[in-house]
This record gives structure tokens, C-alpha cells and sequence, in this order.
């Protein structure tokens, strides 16, 4: 029985996010790509989280306090809000989503607008914004 992807597509996680986390092909927008990355937290993949960072952070990127975060929260559930823009052919959009997971036996939700850019046709996460101030 195939396994169901994280982000809650409702799809396999072969034929949704697990194409692009293993390296099989590139998500073509920015709520792909955000779906794929929350699917590599879930499932501990943070080689993953790093490649798609923006590449002047990737430098920056604390794998090790990444993978704790990821290894010490059960993962329940994703929810995108909105969107603006971060289609195919667009070189930037945002996402406002909720990923939600139990950590210290509490439930959480993180709630991020998160900004993605394009570059050389691959979509990467840049940072998230202060939803109070993003148009």
C-alpha cells in the first residue's frame, strides 16, 4: 500500500512531494515547494530543507538545530491559508500556511507566511515575513 504524503494532498508521497525530495524533479511553484518542504521535516529529510534555502543562507543553515526540531516534534498536519503569486512562471510568491505537531506534549502551530523566490528556473525559500507587513 503506498505511503500518503505528509502535506495532505491526498496523493502518494511518490507521486506528490516524495518526486522532489528525492531528487527526482523540481517543484514548478512556490506552494510545491513549501508542501515539500514541510514533507522533509515530517519525515527527517534535512538535506533536503538546506537545498532549498535560499542559496546565500544555505552557508547559515543550522542542520543540526533543524534536524532536532524536526526529530523532536510529531508532526500532525498542514494547512495552506493563501497564496499570492509563486506560480510557473512567476520569480516570487508567498504562502501563508499552519503546520501543526505535537512537542513536549503539547500541540503547536507554527503559522508562517513564508516568501519564496525563483532563481535559474528552481524555486527556493528566502525567509518568512510579518503577515502584518507582506503585499
Amino acid at each position: 500500500m503506498a505511503q500518503d504524503c505528509p502535506c495532505g494532498s491526498g496523493q502518494s508521497l511518490k507521486s506528490c512531494c516524495g518526486r522532489f525530495l528525492d531528487g527526482g524533479e523540481l517543484p514548478k511553484t512556490a506552494e510545491a515547494l513549501m508542501r515539500s518542504r514541510y514533507s522533509a521535516y515530517v519525515l527527517g529529510n534535512i538535506d533536503y530543507i538546506g537545498q532549498t534555502l535560499w542559496p546565500a543562507y544555505q552557508a547559515g543553515f543550522d542542520r543540526f538545530a533543524a534536524a532536532r526540531w524536526a526529530g523532536s516534534s510529531h508532526w500532525t498536519g498542514l494547512t495552506v491559508l493563501g497564496r499570492e503569486k509563486g506560480g510557473e512562471k512567476d520569480r516570487r510568491g508567498t504562502v501563508l500556511f499552519e503546520a501543526r505537531f505535537l512537542s513536549g506534549g503539547q500541540l503547536q502551530c507554527h503559522r508562517e507566511l513564508s516568501l519564496f523566490r525563483k532563481k535559474s528556473g528552481r524555486w527556493y525559500y528566502v525567509e518568512a515575513l510579518d503577515e502584518a507587513t507582506a503585499s
